[in-house]
């Protein structure tokens, strides 16, 4: 079986479905319509937290807001493609759409447009980027200040990848596209001002060709991304880049050439207030980044100024050593992963890192998922450890879940999961629409399967097609949250319809 380096985690591996319900409230109300797992809600434990779980279906315009009961208690409706979702503490809707008419880039988690809607659906913010120079994708991030950090393609040519020390192999006749962050002010209805931005292009390494741009050696400026610290570049199957055209999930124009433009894959973004840092997941790399936001546009785009003194270099990265060249016998520690987030403080586990490691043991058969929670080694002044010649810390996750049978959690692309105030943690094994709550001892004391899907689904052969849905990440409301107050929480009556596959359930060939 070919190695399959996808920015996305492309197995998608459908066909293991959701893990075997366990032992279900005898309330719970599940769609079984199609004949496949039952969908809707599986499992309410007492144990599990109170609130809301909000989360768009990848082939939905619509976004659901459901209760402890898996009723519907609100939707949003759009025309366009969902990305990522954020309950505003105003009330307000913040999402990531898919334009459809986008030139130049076509790759996965390609959006392009940020909206935002009030609670009773009116659009109020509608900003687009997508220009032959920079694409949004993937991520977004909402400020205390009210800014959004955004993550974008920026397009770099075959000869600026060149002198940049990308090796000539791995250069589509496209060139390039690194990411950018840019920090967005609104400026509704429907503008935005740049007002800070941070290029993975000014942090870079090589060491193939000492006469090109950014020669070092990586293993001695683990600070500096290494250009080719991919280790391998980009490929994909083709049927799976039809599987993903079937989910919406890439452009139906996306070649193989435009995968391997997609030179980071960052796929989640994740701020700190209290240290004024962002985190970055590189999917390609299979690592995460932290970066300083205190800085100026101007220092971000070198080695010093800000807070911590490093300009926009990375000041911490973990998950796998390969890619500066500091792997000696430590082992990768994620694949393909999804959802980096801070646990806030006040909650267990407060300060450390949370990740959806999507394939454990690589991206080939056999692999399954966990949710990692580690705790980056700082020392006394809070700055990272940057060790002389070892790896990032830690050796060792702090807390892992995984399924005790382990492959029946797998989620191969997308997905996310995050801390909770009672110490649950709330995961979305994307793939499946499945999403659960589990104690620190693994316990799942709530378990909901998205029983929606809609009608952005293309190619009706595709194994996709028989899965539709999929959801990028769902999140755990609590009933305190400011954007519920006032607000009527009675399920809806009638309940959205459940629509039916596009294709009737089977057995897929090859999966």
């Amino acid at each position: 079986m070919p190695h399959h380096r996808l920015w996305l985690g492309l197995a998608l591996s459908l066909s293991l479905a959701c893990a075997p319900a366990p032992e279900s409230d005898p309330e719970a109300r599940a769609d079984t319509s199609d004949g496949q797992e039952p969908r809707g809600l599986r499992v309410h434990h007492p144990k599990a937290s109170p609130g809301y779980v909000l989360f768009t279906p990848l082939s939905s315009t619509s976004t659901y807001l459901v209760d402890n009961d898996g009723l519907v208690v609100h939707v949003w409706d759009s025309d366009l493609g969902p990305g990522t979702v954020y309950l505003l503490d105003n009330g307000n809707l913040l999402r990531t759409e898919r334009e459809p008419d986008v030139p130049v880039f076509s790759g996965g988690g390609q959006n392009g447009r940020i909206r935002e809607y009030t609670w009773d659906g009116r659009l109020v913010w509608d900003f687009l980027l997508a220009n032959e120079e920079r694409l949004l994708h993937h991520d977004i991030e909402r400020l205390p200040s009210g800014n959004v950090l955004a993550i974008s393609w920026e397009s770099k040519t075959k000869e600026e990848s060149q002198r940049a020390g990308r090796r000539p192999g791995r250069i589509p006749e496209a060139g390039l596209w690194p990411d950018v962050v840019l920090e967005l002010e609104p400026q509704p209805p429907d503008g935005a001002r740049i007002v800070w931005e941070w290029h993975a292009w000014d942090h870079l390494i090589q060491n193939i060709d000492e006469r090109l741009e950014n020669f070092g050696n990586p293993s001695d400026h683990p600070e500096r991304i290494h250009i080719n610290g991919d280790v391998e570049a980009a490929q994909i199957d083709p049927k799976e880049l039809e599987q993903l055209k079937a989910l919406g999930y890439v452009a139906e124009e996306t070649d193989e050439e435009d995968i391997r433009s997609d030179l980071f894959h960052t796929n989640a973004i994740h701020y700190n207030a209290t240290l004024n840092q962002i985190a970055l997941s590189s999917n390609t790399f299979d690592e995460i980044w932290v970066i300083d936001h205190s800085t100026s546009t101007e220092e971000a785009a070198g080695s010093s100024g800000g807070r911590w003194g490093r300009g926009g270099d990375l000041l911490y990265r973990w998950g796998n050593p390969l890619t500066y060249d500091r792997a000696r016998n430590t082992p990768k520690q994620r694949g393909g992963q999804h959802d980096i987030r801070w646990i806030p403080e006040g909650y267990p586990g407060a300060g450390h890192l949370m990740v959806f490691n999507n394939n454990v043991g690589g991206r080939g058969d056999g692999s399954h998922s966990s949710v990692l929670e580690f705790a980056p080694p700082t020392d006394s002044a809070g700055r990272y450890i940057v060790p002389e010649e070892d790896p990032f810390g830690p050796a060792k996750a702090a807390w892992t879940y995984e399924a005790p049978d382990k492959v029946s959690f797998h989620s191969s692309f997308i997905s996310g999961a995050h801390r909770l105030p009672n110490g649950n943690t709330m995961i979305a094994s994307g793939a499946q629409g499945r999403f659960l709550e589990v104690t620190s001892d693994g316990e799942i004391v709530w378990e909901y399967s998205n029983p929606y899907s809609g009608d952005l689904v293309r190619g009706e052969d595709s194994p996709v097609a028989r899965e539709p849905r999929a959801v990028f990440r769902a999140t755990r409301i609590l009933p305190d949250h400011s954007a519920l107050a006032g607000k009527s929480l009675k399920p809806l009556d009638p309940q959205p319809e459940i629509l039916p596959p596009p294709v009737p359930p089977g057995p897929v060939e090859g999966n």
